[in-house]
């Protein structure tokens, strides 16, 4: 067995959770940390979101999930399990049985997992880590000094005071970063949008269609959460107008098929301090609200590695295999950075 080493995982989502599990099973002492007071990351739904709805201002109270409250899996169950534990319909009336499942199986099924392997004694609930950088102590040995804030419980502090946090500076011989890519959004860029009067907000802070009866939407973005949200808003709102780069300047816009009330069009040319929103494609609707259906950045302001480790264009790098930076394995390492990864084993005969 190789030597046992002290390692933090920073997150307590799919990646930290099955990261934890191997580490521990090969001998080493792991901790981790998780800001939530669950385990399961982005798969965390909750109805709150975030005080600033398009999410760019730095000191916005930051909320972690993303999910919309209808949100399905667009994976089957069988390619989103681990191997050791795999995704398995569960004979129960209470359970969604769906192959394509909705965000609450994948949660209970994130936590039946940690509590089978014991993971969940292994974290820190509601601590936040706000610092992760390499120092060098006596001797020339480089460790990892890890300072992180945990939320005092009621218990220990007056019923009627604020929430208080107990900062805590410890040093680790490894991390692993584990905290997804879904919560810092990308914002796309609009000419003329701080004269427009319209509201505008990033779907991470999306939880459900009815406060947008009535109105016109703009979506930006042709990947799957605006696919989705634009389908339910169809259902309440008068017009929802989608706005993509897939779609060439010049051609014309059209009806999604099967809605009378769901146009795709190219993208924004321009706002207008009338409230009106003008397409390259040369049509021009008032709308209500901008709703940015643009992804997210990777981002790790807790990270100091002295510029070892850079987000350059919203990639990572260097990084070998996706996982470790070369000058810094293997004492550092990143698990969840692809966006999209589904590895298929062929059946044999």
């Amino acid at each position: 067995m190789s030597l046992s080493r002290n390692v933090a995982v920073i997150g307590a989502g799919p990646s930290g959770l099955i990261a934890a599990h191997v580490l521990r099973r090969e001998g080493h002492k792991v901790v981790v940390f998780e800001r939530q007071n669950q385990v399961g990351g982005t798969w965390v739904y909750t109805p709150v979101t975030e005080s600033d709805p398009l999410g760019v201002d730095p000191v916005r109270n930051l909320v972690h999930t993303s999910l919309y409250r209808s949100l399905r899996t667009n994976l089957p169950r069988e390619a989103m399990g681990f191997r050791i534990y795999p995704f398995s319909v569960k004979e129960s009336e209470e359970r969604d049985r769906r192959r394509f499942p909705g965000h609450r199986e994948v949660l209970e099924y994130l936590t039946e997992f940690a509590n089978e392997f014991g993971i969940v004694e292994l974290v820190r609930f509601q601590t936040e880590v706000v610092y992760a950088g390499m120092v060098e102590l006596e001797g020339g040995c480089k460790f990892w000094k890890v300072r992180s804030k945990s939320k005092l419980k009621k218990g220990d502090r007056d019923q009627d005071e604020e929430e208080e946090f107990v900062e805590v500076e410890e040093i680790y011989d490894a991390v692993v970063v584990c905290v997804g890519h879904y919560t810092e959004p990308s914002i796309a860029q609009i000419q003329g949008i701080d004269a427009w009067p319209g509201s505008q907000m990033h779907s991470h802070n999306y939880r459900i269609p009815e406060p947008f009866r009535h109105q016109v939407v703009v979506l930006i973005g042709a990947s799957v959460s605006a696919a989705d949200i634009s389908l339910e808003l169809a259902a309440v709102t008068k017009e929802v107008h989608i706005a993509s780069r897939s779609i060439a300047a010049g051609t014309a816009p059209a009806k999604r098929p099967g809605y009378d009330n769901i146009w795709l069009h190219s993208m924004i040319e321009r706002v207008h301090q009338d409230g009106s929103v003008a397409f390259e494609d040369g049509t021009v609707v008032f709308a209500d609200t901008i709703i940015h259906c643009t992804g997210y950045k990777y981002h790790y302001p807790f990270l100091e590695t002295n510029d070892i480790v850079t987000v350059d264009d919203n990639r990572v790098g260097p990084l070998y295999k996706h996982i470790f930076p070369p000058y810094l394995a293997p004492s550092l390492s990143f698990v969840g950075i692809p966006w999209k990864v589904l590895k298929c084993q062929a059946g044999t005969n």
